[in-house]
């Protein structure tokens, strides 16, 4: 298994357990790290060097996780990164990425970073 799609079901797995609010944030985070290295990594293949890791948000709907960053390349221009990770609670989460640089898009694929072809 990728390992975002690793970092979706532990987020999801976490947020299933009732009453366990730290272990939810603790996965949330973990999963925007593993999408911030996979945006870093995807980027930088492609001779785009960010100031900064991005800022991420992950607003979680039932079995669909969503993450939000944003970040600046070391020349100033504008980083947007939007994904969807569907199914997030089963066994083959569906993963969607949009990178963009400036306005323009810069990757479009399902997996991020180590492992992703």
């Amino acid at each position: 298994m990728r390992f975002v799609q690793a970092m979706v079901l532990a987020v999801v797995l976490a947020a299933g357990v009732s009453g366990c609010k730290v272990m939810q944030r603790i996965s949330e985070e973990s999963y925007r790290n593993a999408v911030t290295d996979g945006v870093s990594a995807e980027l930088k293949k492609r001779g785009i060097r960010l100031k900064a890791r991005p800022s991420c948000k992950t607003p979680k709907t039932g079995g669909t996780v969503r993450v939000s960053c944003t970040a600046r390349t070391k020349d100033g221009r504008p980083v947007v990164v939007a994904g969807t990770a569907r199914n997030a609670d089963g066994a083959h989460p569906s993963e969607d990425y949009t990178v963009t640089v400036a306005g323009r898009r810069v990757l479009e694929q399902g997996c991020l970073g180590l492992g992703c072809s």
